[in-house]
């Protein structure tokens, strides 16, 4: 939850997404870590809804003045590094 003591909006919205991105990397640690393969059609379906909706956010936020556009792109950046980075480490299991 996000205090609501001297927090800008923008700040805000920003630790909201970045909330958003770590429900993401989690839930896809969850499937990694109950054998769900990447090659399964359901885990590239939560991933890409998943992502999809992040990336909606982010432009929603954005468009609204409340997120910097490069901030967004960084935010989906990271995520996709770290769900590489947990991808490669499921294909040497």
């Amino acid at each position: 939850m996000i205090p609501d003591v001297a927090v800008s909006k923008e700040e805000q919205a920003y630790a909201l997404l970045k909330a958003d991105a770590d429900k993401i990397l989690q839930l896809i640690k969850v499937q990694i870590d109950n054998l769900t393969m990447p090659q399964c059609p359901l885990y590239e379906e939560v991933l890409d809804t998943q992502m999809y909706g992040l990336s909606r956010e982010i432009d929603f936020a954005v468009r609204l003045n409340l997120v910097d556009e490069r901030d967004g792109k960084k935010l989906l950046e990271d995520l996709e590094r770290q769900l590489n980075v947990l991808h490669e480490a499921s294909q040497k299991l």
